[in-house]
């Protein structure tokens, strides 16, 4: 969770609401609203205080696990040789070079 994430969260459940408010409106069985309400309940929280702080939750896990990448430890090892021993440029390397200097008009070597 990024920590600007977590700042807004924290100013949330403080303050009750942040700088800028949207609306949400969702139509739900009632067997789900039920749920939730007990949940909340449960918790000594709002519906909508349960229902915000545990949608941001799935939020962030959804957002951390689309943006971490999890390698196994063969796949690290052979991501960090590649890294610190990266193969020799082949020939199609060779041509992109050539045609990005072609296209930008530039003579330096490449750079982000």
């Amino acid at each position: 969770m990024s920590l600007w994430l977590v700042r807004q969260i924290a100013v949330y459940l403080i303050y009750g609401s942040g700088p800028v408010l949207a609306r949400l409106e969702a139509r739900l069985p009632a067997d789900v609203h039920a749920i939730l309400k007990r949940a909340a309940e449960i918790q000594g929280r709002t519906l909508t205080d349960f229902v915000v702080s545990s949608a941001c939750e799935a939020a962030c896990r959804t957002i951390d696990e689309a943006d971490i990448i999890r390698l196994s430890l063969e796949d690290q090892r052979r991501f960090a040789e590649a890294i610190l021993h990266p193969p020799a440029p082949n020939a199609a390397l060779r041509r992109a070079v050539r045609r990005r200097r072609k296209l930008f008009a530039c003579d330096r070597p490449f750079s982000p």
